[in-house]
């Protein structure tokens, strides 16, 4: 499963600075318009401590994270919809990522090319308003479209899923010729009808990039700017972040980085935040597998059936899944090995249609047949397991 997070914002506000920094790269972060022109792409390790752990107690050789791509799209300017600033061609880029990562500068620098004052929550604004004019664009081609095609010789249920469709876009087009965001957002999360994806309906999360003189104590907390945005979108989707600082920890070695950390106040590092909340607000948590050779984290949808996670590592698990021993990864933690939590009856068997739950572990048992029905493999997965995690809030 491909995760790709996009940065978006006004031009100038950090965006290139604080994509260098989430991914230890060197793109060009100048003080002017349009710097970045084509989005930069770059992948990036999620951090867990379990990960490390588990790999102990397997002796693996190797450990492989689960990975989140960041995409460093171009500022947008106000007209972006109707191609002002090669705004057509950034919006195409927002098109193509799972959750936009709102960049919004929250201090004054007499340094930074800037035609208005700062104000967060209005450039956030400018952004959404770009993002759905051109929703309403896709909205209003997919309508005519429709509109015609329900004129057609169409069988009852052809006909009742375009009508559906129909009904639905009317009620966003409507929504967004009212500038009525929420609104929007609830008839795309509401409703089961397939249609052209929105980009002002993805998921979301605040980067409030403050200044680096705010970091101790948690001065920021006291920015009017970073306040609006709390007040607006609630404390647990704005993350304060000081751009230029994460830059620079991110050319450090670790131990440099822990000293400048603590020399500053700053209790970890806001890029790991970044990451972990981009999983929550995208439903995503994460399964190991485990063995001698390897441990490999993979990312999964919370609520997926055993049987799919299994598909996540490979289609042979899922398509000739049998059934799985499950247990906790905390009592593996606690126990230090799989041997005991046997012998405590700690381990179960479940079959395929198990909701694969936070810290789970699972050995998947399957077999596999050619066209001639001929066996070719009855075997728990190379003696691995899954492990199954989601980041604490």
């Amino acid at each position: 499963m491909g995760i790709q997070a996009g940065l978006v914002g006004l031009p100038n506000v950090g965006k290139s600075t604080l994509f260098n920094a989430l991914t230890k790269s060197q793109i060009p972060a100048e003080n002017y318009p349009f710097c970045t022109i084509d989005p930069h792409l770059a992948i990036t390790e999620v951090p867990d401590e379990r990960l490390n752990k588990l790999a102990q107690i397997y002796g693996s050789q190797k450990i492989i994270p689960t990975t989140v791509t960041f995409v460093d799209i171009a500022g947008l300017v106000k007209g972006a919809a109707s191609g002002e600033g090669l705004g057509n061609q950034f919006l195409t880029h927002i098109r193509e990522v799972d959750l936009l990562l709102h960049v919004l500068r929250c201090f004054e620098d007499p340094n930074i090319v800037r035609e208005t004052s700062i104000d967060p929550v209005d450039d956030y604004e400018t952004i959404v308003s770009e993002l759905m004019l051109k929703d309403l664009d896709s909205v209003e081609k997919r309508l005519q479209k429709l509109e015609k095609q329900v004129k057609g010789q169409l069988n009852s249920a052809e006909r009742k899923q375009l009508e559906s469709e129909l009904e639905l876009l009317k009620k966003i087009q409507n929504a967004l010729n009212n500038s009525q965001l929420e609104t929007v957002r609830t008839l795309v999360g509401q409703s089961a009808v397939a249609t052209v994806p929105l980009l002002s309906a993805k998921s979301f999360l605040i980067i409030a990039n403050i200044a680096e003189d705010e970091i101790e104590g948690d001065a920021y907390k006291d920015n009017e700017h970073y306040q609006a945005l709390v007040d607006k979108f609630g404390a647990d989707r704005v993350i304060a972040v000081s751009a230029k600082v994460e830059h620079e920890l991110s050319q450090m070695d670790d131990t440099s980085a822990q000293e400048m950390m603590e020399m500053i106040g700053l209790k970890e590092k806001s890029l790991d935040a970044i990451i972990r909340r981009t999983y929550k607000h995208l439903g995503l948590i994460s399964f190991f597998t485990c063995g001698p050779k390897e441990a490999h984290a993979w990312p999964i949808r919370g609520g997926m059936k055993i049987r799919e996670a299994a598909g996540e590592i490979h289609s042979d698990l899922q398509r000739g899944f049998i059934c799985a021993e499950v247990f906790n990864c905390k009592d593996l933690f606690e126990i230090g090995n799989v041997a005991k939590l046997k012998d405590l009856g700690k381990v179960r068997t479940e079959g395929q249609d198990y909701l694969v739950h936070d810290g789970d572990i699972v050995l998947v048992k399957f077999n596999v047949y050619e066209s001639n029905n001929e066996k070719i493999n009855d075997r728990f997965y190379h003696n691995s397991c899954i492990v199954v995690l989601a980041y604490a809030q």
